[in-house]
């Protein structure tokens, strides 16, 4: 029996046929770093988060130029991509003119009630979806003057304002994402919104620090919210390269059970005990299979007391240390091999099992399903 609760069930958009809502699959965002008006760079950071595993892209259209090379990017991409805008409800058009998968956009400081309906045509007419992002370093000055600071309560009563102003253009393709540095803040304003529409909700904690502290305060605040069913879509905001922020964002949801695409190894914590050096070779197992998108549990494990029975329900995995370790498959013993041996054998195995894995459940579950 699961220990998530049951999934919210959110009314369901398509990002380029990637579904958010519905019972779909919790997708993995991020945003490239790179000049958008640069589209070879662009494209090539976007390959590089594709092979990580990234569902969905999102790009800065700060300007005309940005806007001018989006078509190329859309027309590149093996993801489908969002375009990021600001302020100017004319670069959400050209986004949407240049085949933009969908839009980021807050209709409030689009322009006015009427510049936001045009863009709300214009996705409409396109069949592509709006996500309103809500931060609480930014949120609307009445808000903050009735509230004092920035609350969870600020966040939903705006979140629901700018929602509002496009259902009033009878628009209803909305994704709401509500974020703050703070963890605690995002849990709770992505509850009390769960509970106020059925909007789909993108999660995650904005700000959240370097690729180490980031990480670890975005499990906390994403993992929270998904164990109790809300969510739908994540990024992981990390200070670091993108592929970081999706490579932690399928951790979260594979810790979870909710989605597994890819080798993940597990590692003992090394103790006195331990005399095989588990962190180098743990290190160089996932940095080599990371581009690997087999469903395959790798363990490491550096000594005779937990290591073999974690190594056993491993699909492949060594225990043991000093001059030999004993290395498991599917659970059973295959071979005793030198300690100095251990990393290239073990990465082997990986491989071969990779070479022959098929597409559906692995042995701990499906793949890419949700809950």
């Amino acid at each position: 029996m699961s220990v998530l609760a049951e999934r919210r069930m959110a009314r369901q958009v398509s990002v380029g046929g990637v579904r958010i809502g519905g019972g779909a699959p919790v997708s993995v965002q991020s945003m490239t770093n790179t000049r958008t008006e640069d589209a070879p760079a662009t494209l090539a950071q976007i390959a590089r988060m594709a092979d990580a595993g990234c569902d969905i892209v999102r790009v800065a259209v700060p300007g005309r130029e940005a806007a001018a090379a989006l078509r190329e990017i859309v027309a590149g991409s093996p993801i489908p991509v969002v375009a990021d805008v600001h302020f100017d409800h004319r670069l959400a058009l050209a986004a949407a003119e240049a085949g933009a998968h969908g839009l980021r956009i807050n209709p409030g400081n689009i322009g006015g009630l009427g510049r936001a309906r045009e863009v709300a045509d214009a996705a409409r007419a396109r069949g592509i979806p709006i996500r309103i992002g809500v931060n609480a370093g930014s949120l609307e000055r009445d808000i903050l003057e009735r509230e004092g600071r920035p609350t969870a309560a600020g966040m939903v009563e705006s979140a629901m304002r700018h929602a509002e102003i496009l259902e009033s253009a009878g628009f209803r393709d909305i994704v709401l994402s509500l974020k703050a540095s703070d963890v605690l803040m995002t849990v709770e304003a992505n509850r009390l919104v769960a509970a106020r529409c059925d909007h789909p909700l993108h999660l995650g904690v904005t700000e959240a620090g370097t690729v180490a502290t980031g990480a670890v305060r975005s499990a906390v605040g994403i993992g929270l919210l998904l164990a109790e069913g809300i969510g739908d879509t994540i990024r992981v905001s990390l200070a670091g390269p993108p592929e970081e922020e999706v490579r932690a964002g399928r951790a979260i949801l594979s810790s979870l059970g909710l989605r597994r695409r890819g080798v993940t190894v597990i590692a003992c914590p090394t103790c006195g005990r331990t005399t095989l050096d588990v962190q180098r070779i743990a290190e160089r197992v996932e940095a080599e299979t990371a581009s690997l998108h087999a469903d395959l549990v790798v363990a490491v494990m550096g000594c005779a007391v937990n290591g073999p029975g974690e190594a056993r329900e491993a699909d492949v995995g060594i225990a043991g240390g000093g001059e030999t370790v004993v290395l498991f498959r599917k659970g059973e013993r295959v071979a005793v091999i030198e300690g100095t041996l251990a990393l290239e054998r073990l990465l082997s195995e990986v491989r071969e099992m990779a070479g022959r894995a098929t597409a559906g459940p692995g042995p701990r579950g499906n793949t890419e399903g949700g809950r």
